[in-house]
C-alpha cells in the first residue's frame, strides 16, 4: 500500500487527536470539565476523518458512519463554549434537546438496517436519506457554531485571553465548514477533489493548533488567574506591609516607587514600561532612570525583574503553588513571555526556575 504525503499527515494528526483525548480526561494538569468536551470533540473529529478518508467496507464502520456522528460534533463544541463563559443556558432544561437530532439519527439508522434486513436494498433510498441527514447535519453545526460565537463574543465572565481562544477556535471551525462546502460544489461541478485535499489538510493543522494553543498555553493562562485570585484574596486578609525602603535612599521619588512596588505590585504587569512608572511617580521618563540608576545602580528593567524574580521565587518554594506549571507563576510574576522568565531567572541565580523549585523540595 503506497502512503501518500495527505496520509501521513492525516495518520500523525489522527495520532495526536486521539492522544490528546485520552490527555485531556487523564491528566490532572488538563482535566476539568469543560476539557470534557473538547475531548469528545477531538475525538469524534478524528474518528470522523478516519471513517470518512478510509473506506474500509466494514458494515461496522459503514454504520457507525451513517448515523451522523458528526451530529454530536456542534453540540459538543457549543457545550464546550459554555462551559468556558460559565453560561445559564447550561441549567436549562431544554439544553438536553439539542442531542435530539444524533438520536434521531440513529434511530432512523437502526430502522433502514432492519428495513433492508427484510426487503431488497433500496439503493437510492439509502442515498436519499443519506444525504437528508447530511444536509440536516451541516445545518445544525452551523447553527450551533454562530451561535456558540455569538454568546462568546457577549460573555463578560472570562479574561480577554481565554475569550481570544474560544473566538479563534469558533472561526477555525467555521472556515473547515466553509471549505467543506466548497468542496462539495466542486466535486458536483468540476468533478475534483482539491479543496477537500485541502480540507483534510485544514483538520490535520487543527489537532496539532489544539493541543498548544487550546491546550497548553490556555491551561497556563488559566493556571495563572487561579494563582492570581489566591494571591488577591491572600493579600486582602494580609494586615502586613512589607518594607523594602532602604534607608539610604535621599531621593522622595525612589521612596514613593518603592511604596507603589509594594502596595499596587506594579510589576505583575508584563506590558509595564518606564513611561508608566514616571507617569505614576509624577516625574519625567529620563529623571526616573537617572535616579534608580544613582541610588540602586540598576536599570528601570533590572529594578522591576527584581521584584518578579522574588515573587516567583516565593511562589516555586510554595508548597500551595507546586501544582502549577513554572510558566504559569512566571507569567503571574509578571514576565511577559516564558523565554524572558528562564534567561531573566537564571542570569539572577545561576540556575533555572525548575531547578530551583526541585531544590527547594529537597532543602
Amino acid at each position: 500500500m503506497n502512503i501518500t504525503i495527505l496520509d501521513f499527515a492525516i495518520i500523525t494528526s489522527g495520532s495526536i487527536g486521539y492522544f490528546m483525548s485520552v490527555a485531556l480526561v487523564t491528566t490532572s494538569f488538563y482535566k476539568n470539565h469543560a476539557n470534557n468536551y473538547l475531548s469528545l470533540f477531538l475525538f469524534l473529529l478524528t474518528s470522523l476523518i478516519f471513517l470518512d478518508w478510509y473506506d474500509t467496507g466494514n458494515a461496522v464502520l459503514i454504520f457507525i458512519n451513517n448515523i451522523m456522528l458528526d451530529l454530536l460534533l456542534g453540540v459538543t463544541l457549543f457545550t464546550y463554549f459554555l462551559i468556558q463563559i460559565k453560561h445559564i443556558h447550561l441549567k436549562k432544561r431544554w439544553y438536553k434537546w439539542l442531542y435530539v437530532p444524533f438520536f434521531c439519527a440513529v434511530i432512523i439508522e437502526i430502522f433502514l438496517q432492519l428495513y433492508f434486513s427484510f426487503i431488497e436494498y433500496d439503493a437510492d433510498l439509502d442515498d436519499l436519506l443519506f444525504n437528508i441527514k447530511s444536509n440536516v447535519s451541516y445545518v445544525y453545526n452551523v447553527f450551533l457554531i454562530f451561535w456558540g460565537r455569538n454568546l462568546v463574543k457577549r460573555s463578560n465572565t472570562i479574561s480577554e485571553a481565554k475569550k481570544r481562544w474560544l473566538l479563534r477556535l469558533n472561526l477555525f471551525i467555521i472556515c473547515i465548514i466553509m471549505i467543506w462546502l466548497l468542496s462539495q460544489i466542486e466535486v458536483y461541478i468540476f468533478d475534483s477533489a482539491y479543496a477537500t485535499n485541502f480540507l483534510w489538510i485544514i483538520i490535520s493543522f487543527l489537532s496539532w493548533w489544539i493541543l498548544y494553543y487550546g491546550v497548553f498555553k490556555l491551561q497556563i493562562v488559566v493556571q495563572k488567574d487561579e494563582i492570581h485570585q489566591y494571591l488577591v484574596s491572600k493579600k486582602a486578609n494580609d494586615t502586613t506591609t512589607k518594607k523594602k525602603i532602604n534607608e539610604t535612599t535621599v531621593s522622595k521619588v525612589i521612596t514613593q516607587l518603592y511604596i507603589v512596588m509594594d502596595a499596587e505590585e506594579l510589576y505583575r504587569n508584563p506590558l509595564l514600561s518606564r513611561l508608566d512608572l514616571a507617569t505614576r511617580l509624577g516625574t519625567s521618563e529620563g529623571y526616573l532612570s537617572q535616579i534608580i540608576n544613582q541610588e540602586t545602580n540598576k536599570s528601570v528593567i533590572q529594578f522591576v525583574n527584581e521584584y518578579r524574580i522574588e515573587a516567583a521565587k516565593n511562589l516555586l518554594h510554595d508548597p500551595v503553588f507546586s501544582k502549577y506549571s513554572v510558566e504559569a507563576i512566571g507569567m503571574e510574576s509578571g514576565f511577559k513571555s516564558k523565554s524572558a522568565f528562564y534567561n531573566t531567572f537564571k542570569t539572577s541565580l545561576g540556575i533555572s526556575p525548575g531547578a530551583f523549585r526541585k531544590l527547594q523540595k529537597t532543602s
